[in-house]
């Protein structure tokens, strides 16, 4: 027991006197707030990287609706012109001015349906990689 004891106050004696020191502690204390600062502030600059990227993105999305609704306002410019109400009035009433004449023409033939759907492709034969090395350092 008394062994123990001894071991102990040497212990406590030790890390009175080499560890707890004035300035290990003053030292430790400021190592401790140094790494506090530094997650302080990068964690600041992430959520700063954060918001601008948001503001960024809401910007991008406030231009983008003031586009449309510019495009809108041309829009009802144009539903409200007159020459849209002529236009609109000749192709649902069929309608024509003086001096025009309509013509009505027949619909497609399934010929000229089906005319450029029918192109196909032909596809180069492929060379082997070889060949195409050969072809290249020779210049063929």
């Amino acid at each position: 027991m008394e062994k123990l004891r001894t071991k102990l106050r040497r212990f406590f004696y030790f890390l009175k006197h080499k560890w707890l020191s004035f300035d290990n502690v003053v030292l430790s204390l400021a190592i401790f707030f140094c790494l506090i600062w530094t997650y302080a502030a990068i964690n600041s600059m992430a959520r700063n990287w954060m918001l601008a990227e948001n503001l960024a993105k809401k910007q991008y999305e406030l231009t983008i609706l003031e586009l449309e609704v510019e495009n809108l306002k041309l829009e009802n410019q144009y539903y409200s012109s007159a020459e849209y109400q002529e236009l609109s009035l000749r192709s649902k009433m069929n309608k024509k001015l003086a001096g025009e004449t309509m013509v009505y023409l027949p619909s497609n033939s399934d010929y000229a349906k089906n005319k450029h759907q029918n192109t196909h492709q032909s596809t180069p034969p492929t060379k082997s990689n070889l060949s195409q090395w050969l072809s290249f350092l020779l210049g063929t």
